[in-house]
Parts: C-alpha cells; structure tokens; sequence
C-alpha cells in the first residue's frame, strides 16, 4: 500500500485487509476512512477546514482497477465517510459523480451516517483567518460578493489523502478524499473527486492519486498522465516524475505545490512533488509500521 504522507495512520488497518485476503479496493476504502475520522488532519473528513462561509464541504473518489468503474462525491456536507458515499455511488447508481444536495440525499437515502464536521479546532482556525482579514463570522454571512474576500483568506491550505493498494490477485485500487482548499469559494471541487485528475487506477498498468493545487491536476489530468506513462513501459519513478514536470508545464516559471503517488503491478512505487521535504508512506505485507520516504522533486518541465 502507498499514500500519502497522512495516509500512515490508515495503512496498518487497509493491510489488514489485504493479509486477509480482502481486495484492494476494500482495503483502500478501510484506510482512507481511519484519515476521515483523524481530528488532527485538518485537510480530510471531520476536522477539515471548511469554505469561506464556515461550512466542511467535502471530496472523495475512488476506482477498482481491475473494472475500472469509479464512484465520487463533492461539495458534500454532514457526513462521516465520503468515501463510503463515492462507493455506494459506485455500487448503486448508474453515475460516476455525485454533487452538493445530490450527494446529501443520496448518502441519506443509503443510512450513511451523518455528523457535524466542524470541529471547535477547526472553527478557532477559521475565524483566526478572517480575523487577519478585518472579517468576522458573521460578516462574512452578509457580504454579497464573495469573490475578493476569498482571494485574500485562501492560502496554502490545501491538502488531501491518497490511498492506492495492491492485493494478491494483482488488482490495485485507488481512494482519495479531503476537505478540500480551506476557505475556498463555496462549491469549489478540486481534483480529487476526478476521475483521471487526481485519482486513476488500471489493474493492467498501475494506480496513481494526486494532493496539492488540484486545478491544475485538472487542467493536466495528472493521475491519468501518470498511467498512461506507466502502460507505455515507464517505472514508477519515471511516470511520477514526468506526470508532475508536464503539469509544472503549464504555470510556466511559477512552481506550484503539487505531489503524486504511483504504485504499478509488480508492487514498485514512487512519489514526486513540486517542494522539497513532502513525504509520502509505504507498507508492505511483511512490514509491521508504515515507513515515510521522501519524494522525487521536480521543478522543471522535462
């Protein structure tokens, strides 16, 4: 199992999973649910910080490798596990997304459980950031505009979890889920619940996910980029590298935050980022702990 550097704490618990013999994709959504429910983590699940009006909105995708059909929500409030969601989208719906009330009424409709996803942690957090910007909670219900308000409270807050498994079948599976950028524009959606931004999975070639500046996963189809190298004969290594580099591509000289994780077949793996000091997780079946090892930096377009 790889993930990202956050995903360590699920780990233990997705390879449990698979030491039982389970799929990859069961042991993805085990993880990944472990983050969701990690107060601390304040980029997943409860705890995230939430939008510029004060509300969690979340994300989360995942895909099975071996038939390559996804599930996913966004802008989804007041549940537990959107990853539970994006997979009973998956199972249940003729429909691989799922958005804003939508997703709401649909993971009522399935007994998902709900819960209040803003911590006082989070809250404190914040109202301290509007603060800084002459704003309180109750001023910004009034504004009208929020446009420039939202180009001044966004910072580099963004972050997310990557879960991508092998099992003993050779199946891989992908799962990513976050809260996405905090403060952001209500009914902002990154990359992480789009399929091929930043989350793809083949059984055939490998998995890749995404964390970082998720618009620009969307506009390169980074996680999608990073198959394709891998299906064309590229290591991990390689197609990690290159995927980052040819989205890096696209802002030109400016270097924006952006990190992959890949995990081909025959159990090799690598991650990449665009800034030094990002780290990424790795548990083998023959592992008692994850290990944090740190990621290939790119800077340039190659």
């Amino acid at each position: 199992m790889v993930a990202s550097g956050n995903g360590a704490v699920g780990l233990p618990t997705g390879m449990r999973v698979l030491r039982r013999g389970g799929s990859a994709l069961d042991a993805v959504v085990a993880a990944t649910k472990i983050v969701e429910d990690n107060l601390s983590d304040h980029s997943v699940g409860t705890g995230g910080l939430p939008n510029v009006l004060g509300e969690v909105e979340l994300d989360a995708s995942l895909m099975d490798g071996r038939s390559r059909h996804a599930g996913a929500v966004c802008a989804l409030t007041g549940y537990r596990y959107p990853i539970d969601v994006a997979r009973l989208v998956m199972q249940r719906l003729p429909h691989v997304l799922m958005a804003g009330d939508g997703a709401a009424r649909f993971a009522r409709e399935c007994g998902c459980e709900e819960r209040e996803l803003l911590t006082p942690a989070a809250r404190e957090l914040w109202r301290k950031r509007l603060r800084a910007f002459g704003e309180t909670p109750e001023s910004i219900s009034r504004k009208r505009s929020l446009a420039r308000t939202v180009w001044r409270t966004i910072g580099a807050e963004r972050g997310t979890v990557n879960v991508l498994a092998l099992d003993r079948r050779g199946d891989v599976a992908s799962a990513v889920s976050t809260s996405g950028w905090a403060y952001k524009y209500p009914g902002r959606v990154g990359d992480s619940p789009i399929i091929g931004a930043g989350n793809y999975c083949d059984s055939r070639y490998g998995a890749a996910a995404c964390t970082g500046f998720g618009e620009l996963a969307i506009r390169a189809g980074t996680a999608r980029t990073a198959v394709d190298l891998l299906a064309g004969g590229a290591t991990p290594a390689d197609a990690a590298r290159t995927a980052i580099a040819r989205a890096n591509g696209l802002e030109g000289r400016h270097v924006t935050r952006l990190n992959i994780v890949v995990l081909a077949p025959d159990g090799t793996y690598a991650g990449a980022t665009t800034f030094r000091g990002v780290r990424y997780a790795v548990m083998t079946a023959t592992m008692r702990r994850p290990r944090l090892s740190a990621r290939a930096v790119v800077r340039a377009k190659l």
